[in-house]
């Protein structure tokens, strides 16, 4: 989608938040007491002046608008889409970086040692069910409403029920057992005692069946995105054949909104530059955009603000660091072109940990894969066109959190006029946020296909996802003038010795060993971008990779030690006390129950 509609698109959810979200708020599962849920908001209007075309419409903006989640108050990098907190940090990816002193309740959360009370639980819980309340208004008042046609009307009550499942999804993958509460429901204090699965797949597949496969705009869902996240939902239950055969139906048949057949897109990098987002690999991203005329960072990944290499041309925040165990991950055999599944921490990529930036340091030599240097800066390397990370003054404190830098959040210096957002004490971007890209998709599809006996199949898909990392064109090119980065790219030389490979059949000779690869392909392709933690503990794997994790990662970097995956507990965060004290019913009893181990 061309920028300017990009633009147009996201003032429009601005003026949406300012003039109609107040309407209909009385299933708000927030900071409210019971006096606000039984009462109009003042100054809303009123039911009958927007039970309209026009007025559903504005409601289901506002749907839309919530995705970002920073309209529940406190930090917004609590309640941020992207997850990283809770998918990235906690599955070991990165560190968060900074030091002990800035936001602490991160580091209890990262080492399965917080408690309910921790606030950042309520925050993301509350930004989940504004979504979710804003989508139940749009569904109410379009049952009022008389001037839609039926075609339009499905339309419309597919994509709430898109963005409800996709709320309630976010749930419950964090908290598993919570609350169903839809358009129907007049009493919110509900019970968390049934799974809400069959629920979110009724309104994913009614999404699927209503949906149109193109859409005006580019950010509203369409009907295959609906068939991945179904898909999605069917893995996450482990059911396979179900996953195996509507992921075969989105990648043989799928199209983005703009009516462009999903496919890779030629370069890995390109997934995370703003100028060429919303492309063939898109399936659903949460769309933000920088300058938008707010004078704030709302709308521009407000989540991630404090995700940024410290003391640099970013200003802030030195956050969200990539871990020595992620960089290790990208190590290939100089003759296979695979990568080491169990043994990749022995031998570590070499780092310039305690040494400063005025001390000489000669980058790592051994063959890598490509994908490491568009997902961690580390030093002696191009930062895009920032010129070379230059190591410690760019890293709050080495010891706390490590050497590395988030990359794939990070907007070009060529281009930063435009994509980048300076209104705040911290950058915004126009970065979208990746629900779900099609090289995702064909990583499930393979670990569909590996647990249904089709192992060719598997081997297919993920061979796809390792051919287009080893395009040449996508490698991360060394600058002609490290004084002058917008000079350009030397065409003859790579930033560093990459080497990757397809897989064979006799690496996917069993489910067990095409698994194990699938898994990893997953690390490699979509690290930093929220789904380790939750593929994790999905895959049954997350006590022994984590516990793992702590013992190697935390002989090297201080913020993660007396950290401690226990099974039957840390698979799920705490229901936030705060609902459940707000959950407190006439008997003076919560209707929601707390987690196990908690």
């Amino acid at each position: 989608m061309m920028m300017n509609n990009k633009l147009k698109y996201m003032k429009f959810i601005k003026q949406i938040n300012r003039l109609f979200i107040p309407v209909l708020a009385s299933l708000w599962l927030g900071s409210c007491t019971d006096n606000y849920l039984e009462q109009p908001a003042l100054g809303a209007l009123s039911e009958d002046v927007i039970a309209n075309k026009d007025g559903v419409d504005k409601l289901l903006i506002g749907a839309y608008a919530a995705l970002d989640g920073a309209s529940v108050g406190g930090g917004a990098w609590e309640s941020s889409p992207d997850n990283w907190i809770y998918g990235t940090v906690a599955g070991g990816e990165a560190s968060k970086g900074s030091f002990g002193g800035d936001q602490p309740a991160i580091d209890q959360i990262v080492k399965f040692i917080s408690n309910p009370s921790n606030g950042f639980y309520n925050n993301k819980w509350r930004a989940a069910y504004e979504g979710i309340s804003r989508t139940n208004n749009t569904l109410k008042l379009l049952a009022l409403a008389t001037d839609i046609s039926e075609e339009d009307g499905k339309n419309l009550a597919a994509q709430a029920r898109f963005l409800r499942g996709h709320y309630y999804f976010e749930l419950k993958k964090m908290f598993n057992m919570v609350p169903w509460i839809d358009e129907t429901t007049e009493d919110p204090k509900q019970p968390n005692n049934v799974d809400i699965w069959p629920n979110i797949e009724a309104d994913f597949q009614f999404a699927f069946d209503n949906l149109p496969a193109t859409q005006d705009d580019f950010g509203r869902a369409n009907k295959w995105a609906a068939a991945a996240y179904l898909g999605k939902s069917y893995l996450y239950q482990k059911k396979f054949m179900e996953a195996k055969t509507i992921f075969t139906e989105v990648i043989n048949s799928g199209v983005n909104p703009g009516g462009v057949k999903y496919a890779l897109i030629d370069r890995f990098s390109d997934n995370f530059d703003a100028a060429v987002e919303n492309n063939s690999e898109t399936v659903f991203d949460i769309q933000m955009v920088a300058n938008d005329g707010t004078s704030s960072i709302a709308n521009s990944n407000q989540g991630g603000m404090l995700n940024f290499p410290y003391n640099s041309p970013f200003r802030c925040c030195g956050f969200y660091q990539p871990s020595q165990d992620l960089v290790n991950s990208y190590k290939t055999d100089p003759v296979t072109g695979l990568p080491d599944l169990t043994s990749y921490n022995q031998n570590a990529v070499k780092s310039d940990m305690g040494i400063t930036s005025d001390d000489p340091f000669t980058p790592y030599t051994g063959t890598l894969d490509p994908r490491l240097d568009w997902t961690v800066g580390r030093r002696g390397v191009p930062y895009h066109d920032w010129g070379k990370h230059p190591g410690a003054a760019w890293v709050r404190e080495q010891t706390y959190g490590g050497p590395y830098a988030p990359k794939k959040n990070i907007y070009w210096q060529a281009t930063q006029d435009i994509y980048s957002d300076q209104s705040s004490w911290a950058p915004g971007t126009a970065l979208n946020v990746r629900v779900i890209r099609f090289a995702d998709v064909l990583l499930m599809a393979a670990e569909a296909e590996a647990h249904a006996g089709s192992l060719d199949v598997a081997l297919g898909y993920v061979n796809k996802v390792r051919q287009r990392a080893a395009n040449p064109d996508g490698f991360l090119k060394e600058y002609i003038d490290d004084n002058d980065p917008m000079a350009g790219f030397k065409e003859t030389s790579t930033a560093a010795n990459y080497t990757i490979s397809d897989y064979t059949m006799a690496d996917f000779g069993s489910k067990e060993m095409a698994l194990d690869r699938i898994y990893f392909e997953r690390k490699l392709e979509l690290a930093m971008e929220g789904h380790r933690f939750f593929d994790l503990v999905r895959w049954g794997i997350a006590e022994q990779t984590l516990n793992a994790y702590f013992d190697y990662q935390g002989a090297i970097t201080t913020d993660v030690r007396g950290g401690k995956f226990i099974p039957g507990k840390s698979e799920y965060y705490p229901i936030p006390q705060a609902q459940i004290d707000l959950s407190v019913g006439a008997d003076g009893q919560p209707t929601l129950t707390q987690n196990p181990g908690y």
